[in-house]
């Protein structure tokens, strides 16, 4: 397999950390230069023709786009250790939590950074600066919201580390880049004492 990625961005970030969670090597990694284009590329349009990265070229293949459609192909190929559910009803749980933190969290990150960094504009033309301001605001208001899940369990998604704290960690830490965004500066200290112990397992 070969994984078309790009290190700096916060969704190939999510398939680099499952794959090192789950021990995982072997797969080509193949670095795309968005702020060149490469992911506009007519190379890299045959295989996502929506120019986004990450993509997952199978052993047939197929290109498998979309961050969470690669972590599953993987977790069925690899289900230990298991960070996506053992059973129906925990599956749809951390589903719920991995999806709050992409569709809410992570994309209003993105649209902050996107539409307020200048190093962002090559890549968000036009950019709408007040928009950006705004998704900062709504961004902040899930980010007191997740430090108050983790004020009564550990992980984002209940008992154990899974998919959904690899999806919040991957958001916080391009906001901690490019937005200067440091929760326990902010009074979340539930949400800085987590992402502080995911940083240490990744270091």
């Amino acid at each position: 397999m070969r994984l078309y990625t790009s290190s700096r961005a916060p969704n190939p970030r999510r398939v680099a950390m499952f794959l090192s969670a789950k021990g995982i090597d072997g797969i080509e990694q193949v670095e795309v230069d968005l702020n060149a284009g490469g992911h506009r590329s007519a190379e890299f349009l045959a295989l996502n023709p929506l120019a986004r990265v990450p993509v997952l070229v199978l052993d047939d293949g197929r290109a498998l786009s979309e961050t969470r459609a690669i972590c599953t192909y993987l977790e069925g190929l690899y289900p230990e250790p298991n960070l996506m559910g053992v059973d129906a009803t925990e599956r749809a749980f951390i589903e719920m939590a991995d999806r709050r933190m992409e569709l809410h969290l992570m994309l209003e990150i993105a649209l902050c950074v996107r539409h307020t960094h200048p190093g962002l504009a090559v890549l968000e033309q036009p950019q709408f600066p007040d928009f950006g301001a705004a998704q900062g605001v709504k961004m902040r208001a899930t980010a007191r919201w997740l430090d108050g899940e983790l004020a009564r369990q550990p992980w984002v998604a209940g008992a154990r580390f899974t998919i959904a704290d690899i999806t919040a960690f991957c958001a916080l830490e391009f906001a901690r880049g490019l937005l200067k965004f440091r929760p326990g500066e902010e009074g979340m200290a539930h949400l800085q004492a987590w992402r502080d112990r995911v940083a240490v397992h990744q270091a």
